[in-house]
């Protein structure tokens, strides 16, 4: 296989790009088709040919390749020895690298995440972090995992810094200072005594994530009533399942969710947090709602050493991440299309499953699958080019090449 032999990187929006001797991921299959690329956006070729009687001004060929959209990540700590809860003081430069930095992974959206810290690290990193990154991923929002979480269930988050929501709404818009650029918040439902919390983020379009919890099955069911509709890295940092009360796990199954909503929830499929078992009950259970996550962190790209998550040290020992001194595990160094190629091989699920677990439904999840997460007509044109077992060829934003593959 080989990559596109020009990435045109310096192409005007206006071009009219075709790419040709490809496969698509549409329909949730691989269909041999042509796609067309117009002012940044997936067009429909149909006006083109019979109202406009144009041509395109480059054509591409794939030499076979499959076309998948961008991936996108919904939790990702940092990468590339940059933290983003920790290096207040550089973070736009430091949120620039790691964007850059994940176009070679084939991600080309993310949702750079906060971990458990003091209020005046919230407001001094939120409004600094850049809402856009020449030729880097995109940033849909921020996740804000804590700091209303469990303690006894805190992993790699400072027990000093977890906090209670004590004043309903007005909690939370003081911890961070504003909502406004917050997408999804992860929180213990067992702490939130204010039954009104929830549907009020979710009423302010945030997706209400449960995780780093003690939660019954109950408390789960309770919160997604309420409007909840994600749990963060699934079998980590809660219960384990158990027969008689599944905790959160059980939100998989349960049939007290409200008729069409779907519970999204993230799985990091790095070969290290979950094991391959866990991966295939989580996806036979329910497929829908899967979602694969990196939970990366600054080692990410890095070599073996101390590194920082949050407010603590981090060590880094034979490829795996943890809290300095300690055996728990605090983060992923994995890159994404690393997680799609090990959750494909320990699921023997589809090629476009394993594709759109890591597109279309971290899309939907978080209610920008319009545009993102597909190649339907009139998405964005963030899409990569992969080779048959899944590795990245290319990595395109917008209609323009960011990332090639050199062979």
């Amino acid at each position: 296989m080989t990559t596109p032999r020009s990435c045109d990187c310096d192409s005007p929006q206006q071009r009219l790009l075709q790419f040709t001797n490809c496969r698509l991921v549409r329909g949730h299959q691989l269909v041999r088709d042509d796609l067309w690329v117009r002012d940044g956006r997936i067009i429909n070729p149909e006006p083109v040919f019979f109202d406009e009687q144009a041509r395109a001004h480059k054509r591409i060929d794939c030499h076979n390749a499959i076309i998948a959209p961008g991936y996108i990540d919904l939790q990702i700590n940092g990468g590339y020895g940059v933290d983003f809860s920790h290096d207040k003081d550089t973070i736009e430069a430091g949120v620039n690298k790691v964007a850059q930095g994940l176009v070679q992974s084939g991600v080309t959206s993310f949702c750079p995440t906060l971990v458990t810290s003091p209020n005046a690290s919230y407001h001094a990193i939120l409004p600094r972090i850049p809402k856009t990154v020449p030729n880097g991923a995109g940033i849909v929002g921020i996740h804000a995992e804590g700091p209303f979480i469990n303690p006894q269930k805190k992993g790699a988050h400072p027990e000093n810094c977890i906090q209670t929501i004590d004043k309903g709404l007005e909690t939370l818009e003081t911890t961070y200072g504003s909502l406004e650029r917050i997408k999804i918040i992860t929180l213990a439902p067992e702490k939130v005594s204010d039954p009104e919390v929830i549907g009020q983020l979710v009423a302010k379009g945030i997706t209400v994530s449960l995780g780093h919890s003690v939660a019954t099955l109950s408390d789960g069911e309770r919160a997604v009533q309420q409007g909840a509709t994600m749990i963060t890295h699934l079998f980590n940092a809660m219960l384990p399942f158990h027969h008689r009360d599944p905790g959160l796990v059980g939100l998989l199954a349960s049939d007290a969710v409200p008729q069409g909503q779907t519970v999204y929830f993230g799985i990091i499929s790095d070969g290290v947090h979950t094991h391959p078992a866990a991966l295939r009950i989580a996806y036979r259970t329910h497929p829908e709602g899967l979602v694969l996550v990196t939970d990366a962190i600054s080692a990410l790209g890095l070599e073996d050493g101390i590194h920082h998550i949050g407010q603590l040290p981090l060590e880094v020992r034979r490829g795996k991440a943890f809290i300095a001194g300690t055996e728990t595990l605090c983060g992923s160094i994995a890159p994404m299309d690393e997680c799609v190629r090990i959750f494909h091989k320990a699921t023997n699920c589809s090629i476009v499953y394993a594709i759109e677990a890591a597109t279309l439904h971290p899309a939907r999840c978080i209610k920008i699958d319009q545009q993102k997460g597909t190649l339907d007509f009139g998405s964005d044109a963030d899409f990569i080019l992969l080779d048959d077992e899944l590795h990245v060829l290319s990595t395109w934003i917008a209609g323009a090449c960011v990332h090639q593959c050199v062979q």
